[in-house]
């Protein structure tokens, strides 16, 4: 009779076979893990380039595949955008569009998720609640295929550095480089 099961003498049940063709078969298992399973550089996004990350909505867990490309990168005085708000640093303004490349639903909620740091210091909290009279309102829910462009005020200490966004994961989906003054 025959059991099954672990002894000291069996292969751990998710080993690669041996020889060529198993360190083949590893690496292509390894590539087909989700970017999100796997700690991954994060983008560093430059004025005119794009960057993708994947969406995942944090109630149903149903992941798309987003494209977020910086149009431009300005600074604003409170009266360019018609506020009476004073900034801890400067307003900046990214200009982006927002497309949902993937084939299910996807959001791109920036409030509260978008931080700013250099060489020089930590990273902090860069979102406003401020709008612009220009474009539409990027911070949505897209259908596959949908994009828009607008814009997303920030309050930075200082030009240069990066703003990371963070969508609901520990680590950074996109970083948006600044250009220094």
């Amino acid at each position: 009779m025959l059991t099954a099961g672990c002894s000291p003498f069996s292969k751990a049940p998710d080993a690669a076979p041996a020889g060529p063709q198993g360190a083949a078969e590893g690496k292509a298992a390894d590539a087909a893990v989700e970017p999100s399973e796997t700690p991954a550089k994060t983008p560093l996004v430059a004025v005119g380039k794009s960057g993708t990350y994947t969406a995942e909505d944090s109630a149903t867990h149903v992941k798309t595949k987003m494209q977020i490309t910086l149009k431009d990168v300005r600074t604003v005085s409170p009266s360019e955008i018609n506020t009476t708000s004073k900034p801890k640093g400067q307003f900046v303004i990214l200009t982006l569009t927002v497309k949902n490349i993937g084939n299910k639903d996807g959001g791109f909620h920036p409030y509260g998720l978008m931080k700013w740091e250099d060489t020089q210091t930590a990273e902090q909290d860069a979102s406003t609640l401020e709008k612009t009279d220009v474009g539409q309102d990027v911070d949505a829910t897209y259908r596959p295929g949908q994009n828009v462009t607008g814009d997303v005020v920030l309050d930075v200490p200082r030009m240069g550095g990066k703003v990371n966004f963070y969508d609901g994961l520990a680590a950074a989906s996109l970083s948006f480089e600044l250009p220094a003054d």
